[in-house]
């Protein structure tokens, strides 16, 4: 076995028992001895390939190209890195000079491609082959050239599917870092913009680029989000909601502390006030640090209409807020403990629809509100087409059916339909998630103690937002604590024209939003 001979004596049954020692394995200057650790290591694999030739076409100069199938550009491999060692390459250049003018020649003069550097480290190597990424060994020569070869199929850009866009730019992330990132730096043409890569997952070894506006941005955030990234130890990374569950402050709130955009241009909007941007590679949900609870209710088209209509959009979307938290605990609470506080013509007209119903209001308002879970998420596992059809037919016909049999009254009917709507008002999905949870909370306790546990509830939840945290900025700001600044872009929208700092809260470098990099500096 190849352990036997590069380790030593002590035998190595696999990667995980002694990782340390395998790190410090090196090329060797034999191909054929490099090729049977490559294959040891990697295993037999029909998609990996190991293409055998002679350099200058002299079986004096044996060489090895291995790439894998399906991850490498062919044209780049055979016009840009074989043809020219075959055929540009001369026998005299491989006899006159010695071993570092041949490798010399071959990176500056031969091999075409836009990017290849040495490595003698055999992980190095095996994780660049894995990438997509070519290496080519020489015969007598220990150190391998990885040559940038990648071209893999990929989607093309397309409208984002999970946020809408009635006015603005109608591109979307890809699952490509790289294309990803190029829609980052096509509308941010600004010097300062930093972009950090890391690798993350034990076997995966996903790409992960951290971007960020240096001159701008609080430097002691991005150290944080760096060294969280760093610190996550997992077999894989598969999309960008393993980083937000490993980085967050408060894993086991309902609320996101993250935010997740497939838009480029609220990426780059949020460079701009100084937050972080978090790419991962294979995924088109790119992720925004940190996140206040305020920014899930606005909308990059908010800051491309006029103020008027903004505002009183946002005033629309947090009535639909509180009515999709508290209008079943509401209803609750009143037809159950506090009859008496309704006007009694409002009243006699729900006590009328209730006379024919066997269950009492609570009972009422679980039935109806499962339902509606059950045909959410049913429709969002179903195709597109038959999805929507299925949350509409299926609404209407359970909803007049169960009023029909006497099930549920036509008011809770009512209340559940103006529940479901406002719970769409909220532009980011995730934060609907965590209302739905608290939603059937305060639903337990409007059933159990009437109004008071309503009250209590919705304190309770303020207690628990004011005490979050996203890396060390308050959920609650700018409310909770309260910056006047801050307030000019909230529910009502001051002119662009009057907001000229950036967000307090994120303790900029440079808070003026005019001020470029060298005057942030100097202030």
């Amino acid at each position: 076995m190849f352990w036997d001979k590069v380790v030593g004596k002590k035998k190595i049954r696999n990667i995980e028992e002694d990782k340390k020692e395998i790190d410090k394995v090196e090329l060797k200057e034999s191909v054929k001895r490099n090729e049977e650790i490559i294959k040891d290591l990697i295993g037999e694999s029909s998609d990996v390939i190991f293409r055998k030739f002679n350099l200058a076409k002299d079986e004096k100069n044996p060489a090895m190209l291995i790439y894998i199938d399906g991850l490498t550009n062919t044209d780049i491999l055979n016009l840009h890195i074989i043809k020219p060692l075959l055929s540009d390459l001369k026998k005299e250049d491989l006899t006159k000079n010695n071993i570092e003018d041949q490798v010399e020649l071959i990176t500056e003069s031969i091999v075409t491609t836009h990017e290849i550097k040495l490595e003698k480290k055999m992980d190095k190597l095996i994780t660049a082959v894995l990438s997509g990424d070519s290496i080519l060994l020489i015969e007598g020569f220990n150190q391998g050239f990885i040559i940038a070869s990648k071209g893999w199929d990929a989607r093309s850009i397309s409208e984002p599917t999970t946020e809408s866009v009635i006015r603005g730019p109608r591109d979307g992330f890809t699952e490509n870092l790289r294309t990803n990132t190029s829609h980052i730096r096509r509308r941010l043409r600004d010097a300062g913009l930093r972009v950090k890569g890391v690798a993350v997952g034990e076997r995966s070894k996903t790409d992960i680029a951290i971007l960020y506006i240096e001159g701008i941005v609080n430097p002691h955030i991005v150290d944080e989000i760096m060294n969280r990234i760093k610190s996550i130890k997992v077999d894989g990374i598969l999309e960008s909601g393993y980083i937000e569950q490993f980085i967050e402050d408060s894993p086991f709130s309902p609320f996101p502390q993250l935010q997740h955009t497939e838009r480029p241009d609220k990426a780059v909007g949020n460079l701009l006030e100084g937050r972080v941007v978090i790419v991962v590679d294979g995924t088109p949900f790119v992720l925004i640090a940190p996140a206040v609870f305020e920014q899930f209710y606005h909308s990059p088209e908010d800051y491309y209409s006029r103020t008027v209509i903004v505002s009183l959009l946002r005033v629309v979307r947090v009535i639909g807020l509180m009515i999709s938290l508290a209008l079943p605990a509401l209803y609750i609470a009143l037809t159950s403990f506090h009859f008496e506080m309704l006007p009694t013509v409002f009243a006699l007209s729900i006590a009328g629809g209730r006379a024919q119903v066997p269950l009492p209001a609570y009972l009422e308002a679980f039935l109806m509100e499962g339902i509606i879970e059950i045909l959410r998420e049913a429709s969002v596992h179903l195709p597109n087409v038959i999805g929507s059809t299925i949350g509409i037919v299926g609404g209407l016909i359970l909803g007049t059916a169960a009023v029909d049999a006497g099930l549920v009254s036509p008011a809770m009917v009512i209340i559940v339909a103006l529940t479901t709507i406002g719970s769409f008002t909220a532009p980011t999905y995730s934060v609907s998630n965590a209302i739905r949870i608290l939603r059937f909370i305060l639903m337990i306790l409007a059933s159990s103690f009437g109004l008071y546990g309503l009250v209590v509830g919705l304190i309770a939840t303020s207690i628990h937002m004011a005490s979050l945290k996203s890396f060390g900025i308050s959920y609650l700001t700018p409310y909770a604590p309260s910056r006047l600044e801050d307030l000019k872009d909230s529910i009502i929208r001051f002119p662009l024209w009057k907001m000229n700092f950036r967000p307090t809260l994120m303790r900029t470098k440079n808070s003026k939003k005019e001020e470029n990099k060298e005057e942030g500096d100097k202030n």
